[in-house]
């Protein structure tokens, strides 16, 4: 399948706020009130990405992942609609996203995704997905579907 650029139905990318003082900054990444109940977080982590490394593409079945790219570093992120009765399936979006553009991507499931570091800096990602990964007590298979090594993937980063 050919993918076409476009926006994707469902992914929301918001814009994050930083508020700064003479400590420091704060960056508010998400409120309860501000997402629907079945994409709330149920764990958090964050992780460091070097740069020219490039994390994806997968997807997962039933987890929604919510991300804050907020730096340091830059990132590409890129999504593409697999979801064949999505409206917007078919469509490929690749945003830059990090220190200069703090953004909340909400990426519900069926929606591949990958995030490559194009700075020259080490850079975090936070994410809070709605599912355990692995289950309770991590004892069930991780519901994710790679493609970074299927050499016939439609999912390629640029």
């Amino acid at each position: 399948m050919q993918y076409r650029d476009a926006a994707i139905h469902d992914v929301v990318l918001r814009p994050l706020r930083r508020f700064s003082d003479s400590r420091g900054w704060l960056i508010e990444l998400f409120r309860q009130d501000e997402l629907a109940p079945q994409v709330r977080p149920v764990m958090a982590y964050v992780s460091e990405t070097l740069p020219g490394v490039a994390r994806g593409p997968h997807e997962h079945a039933d987890q929604t992942d919510v991300f804050g790219f907020f730096g340091p570093g830059e990132f590409k992120l890129y999504l593409w609609d697999a979801r064949p009765d999505s409206p917007t399936h078919g469509c490929r979006q690749a945003v830059v996203v990090g220190a200069s553009q703090p953004t909340l991507a909400v990426i519900p499931p069926g929606v591949v995704h990958a995030y490559k570091n194009v700075s020259d800096v080490p850079g975090l990602v936070f994410n809070a997905p709605n599912r355990l990964y692995a289950g309770w007590g991590k004892k069930e298979k991780v519901d994710e579907i790679r493609h970074e090594d299927m050499t016939d993937s439609p999912f390629v980063l640029d």
